[in-house]
């Protein structure tokens, strides 16, 4: 379906930061596994280039870009662990960037090119339509070069990446259309996800077996020495210390932000509040056939979803409302609940011919029919938005409080490092007392105890638990601001005696006896009941408690048996008066007996028709395509068309402190 529907609410903002992320078929993404790990010691990649792809460099400079943008695509609002993350990243940047490269030469090798009208009518009408020719006009040559410039690109080089993604788009399309389903593959996927079943089936809680055990103390001491291995040093280090801590939120307080550093922010971040074109839409779609495996389409039913759309359309024209008609027969199900309505659209979000047309008309009036690739639409305009900037009234609120908290860091951070420099001269009492700072002095506390004044705060802890003892004072940062800490002792790890976990060894005990006598006993009445063709009566004998399901779906979920697509799945094929081995579902097991199994109907076949088969498509095309990457990495690095360099590799994906990224 188009594919904004995926994206509910309104459009996402096209900011200048988009221009800088890196752009690849989303399937490579998430579907291509690492590929390769051939290293080359004579003729490969030189020093700061991690791979060569058909003689084209990856420097590591351009890996350890697009792993900072990735990340920031994560984390876009930062975050301690940003630093921790990016040796992760960077090895993930380096296998997306050498596959990308990988594609395009093949797409070149193929026969496939890109014109330059190809990439003008993408950068006018495609995901860079608002944030360059905003109401459909170009912002100027000027302006162009200068917004590119801001994020270290040229020309050139931005419109030499665009043209490599309508290639790769090209490529897809060309490799994913090759994809087919059959009638008989879509009738069974049909079955499989529709057919019900309704059975009952005898419960046992391993809670209930747990109560019934009492074990003697010589039971569990034996039970803490068998698995004394499990707990030793499992009393974790402790440390203590004094510390001072610099509340930033107090130097917050007392930050002024005048009208002069709201204004130099802003025109600092005028790309930041830019507001794209917009249109609000709704829709009815009217479906035609897919193509079949041997590319052709069925004429007959295009016409045919074409006389439904213009009964439709003249409807509508003759008076009937559009909702109600949208919901009774649109067959995009996302927007036919809400009679129509596709909300908030931006340019780039959906199919070129529906977009051209969304985009061209008037607020209040609806289009002619206007055909896509996935059918008939009959569109209508409901409210339209000019893109424009936001006015600095307007986000001042957004940009003060960002100013006063920058404001109050540096403030704090000044503070910090004077009270540091003084403790390690005269100590921290004396040099806090200077500045009017308490210092608390803690008791012995593990690394995830809370400290008073500093709440969760991982990376002080962190940077505690690293300090060698008899350290001068140091420093570090905690959620809320900045602490100067000086550390006082240290307790090592140590093993319990049993007596100080005589609780845990019994909890511990009884969970490991209780989870293998519910494994013997729901063997024992899966095994009875199938014996005495009678779950009900073996169930008595056991202590079991018996309940009945309703009829239920493969996604479906049953009390006490959990979700249906796991072991419970067993359901579906058996017949009625089966009755199934152990079923677990964590805590509590079951063995069931089949009562009823119900088919869909024919009825029920036509109306979801189309909807599996454009899914089992879509899945055909993804792994399809996904194959044939997996399989390009693979023999472009085994003929030696790919070349990466494990040393430089390595160096990317150390820690961040290692590595300097």
């Amino acid at each position: 379906m188009i594919r904004f529907l995926q994206t509910p609410g309104p459009v996402k903002k096209y900011v200048l930061g988009g221009l800088l992320v890196l752009m690849t078929v989303s399937m490579v993404w998430y579907l291509v596994p690492s590929g390769g790990n051939s290293s080359y010691s004579f003729g490969g990649p030189s020093k700061g280039v991690v791979a060569q792809v058909g003689g084209n460099d990856i420097t590591a400079d351009e890996v350890r870009t697009t792993a900072r943008q990735m990340l920031q695509q994560q984390m876009p609002q930062g975050g301690a662990n940003m630093n921790m993350l990016m040796p992760f990243f960077a090895g993930r940047a380096a296998e997306q960037l050498i596959t990308r490269e990988a594609l395009i030469a093949e797409a070149r090798r193929i026969g496939l090119r890109v014109t330059p009208d190809e990439i003008k009518d993408d950068l006018q009408h495609g995901r860079y339509a608002a944030t360059f020719f905003p109401g459909g006009n170009f912002i100027g040559q000027q302006e162009y070069e200068d917004m590119l410039q801001r994020a270290n690109l040229t020309p050139a080089k931005f419109e030499e990446d665009v043209s490599k993604d309508i290639l790769l788009s090209k490529l897809q399309a060309l490799i994913s259309g090759t994809a087919g389903v059959t009638e008989n593959e879509i009738h069974e996927q049909f079955v499989k996800q529709n057919s019900k079943v309704k059975f009952e089936y005898a419960v046992l809680k391993q809670d209930d077996i747990k109560k019934g055990l009492h074990p003697t103390e010589s039971e569990l001491k034996a039970y803490y020495e068998s698995h004394k291995a499990n707990y030793a040093n499992s009393i974790p280090e402790k440390r203590k210390m004094k510390y001072a801590v610099i509340d930033t939120s107090k130097a917050e307080a007392a930050v002024q932000v005048t009208q002069s550093d709201l204004q130099n922010y802003y025109d600092q971040h005028r790309d930041q509040y830019r507001v794209p074109e917009q249109v609000k839409v709704s829709h009815i779609l009217i479906k035609t056939p897919l193509p079949g495996p041997d590319g052709k389409v069925d004429e007959k039913g295009t016409a045919e979803a074409q006389r439904r759309a213009e009964d439709l359309l003249r409807q509508i024209k003759g008076g009937a409302k559009f909702e109600a008609l949208a919901e009774k027969y649109s067959e995009d199900p996302g927007s036919a609940k809400q009679g129509g309505s596709l909300g908030w659209i931006g340019r780039g979000q959906t199919v070129p011919e529906f977009e051209k047309t969304a985009f061209s008309l008037p607020k209040g009036q609806m289009s002619d029919l206007v055909k896509s690739s996935y059918g008939f639409h009959i569109i209508r305009v409901d409210d339209k938005q000019d893109a424009h900037m936001k006015p600095l009234e307007e986000v001042k609120s957004e940009i003060e409080p960002a100013l006063k908290r920058q404001k109050a860091q540096q403030i704090a951070q000044r503070q910090a490092e004077t009270l540091l420099a003084d403790a390690r001269k005269e100590g921290l009492d004396a040099a806090a007392a200077k500045q009017n700072i308490p210092v608390i002095t803690s008791d012995f506390f593990a690394r995830r105890d809370l400290l008073p004044g500093l709440g969760p705060s991982p990376q002080f802890m962190d940077a505690v638990f690293a300090e060698a003892e008899k350290s001068p004072p140091d420093v570090a940062p905690t959620s809320n601001g900045t602490v100067v800490f000086e550390l006082l002792g240290v307790k090592a790890a140590s093993t319990p005696a049993f007596e100080e976990i005589r609780s845990k060894v019994e909890d511990e005990f009884k969970n490991d006896q209780s989870r293998t006598l519910l494994q013997q006993k729901i063997q024992e009445l899966s095994d009875r009941a199938k014996a005495e063709h009678d779950l009900k009566r073996a169930a008595k004998e056991l202590g079991a408690t018996v309940k009945t399901s309703d009829l239920v779906l493969p996604d479906g979920q049953v009390p006490d048996v959990g979700s249906m697509s796991g072991q419970a799945a067993v359901a579906f094929t058996m017949k009625p008066g089966e009755i199934s081995g152990p079923i677990s579902n964590g805590a509590d097991s079951v063995v069931l007996s089949v009562l009823e199994n119900q088919l869909p109907t024919d009825a029920d076949y036509a109306a979801k028709h189309d909807q599996i088969r454009d899914q089992l498509l879509q899945g055909k095309q993804q792994e399809r395509f996904a194959l044939f990457v997996s399989n390009l990495v693979d023999e472009m690095t085994k003929a030696g068309k790919i070349k990466r360099n494990e040393e430089e590799l390595k160096a990317l994906t150390r820690t961040g402190a290692e590595s300097g990224m």
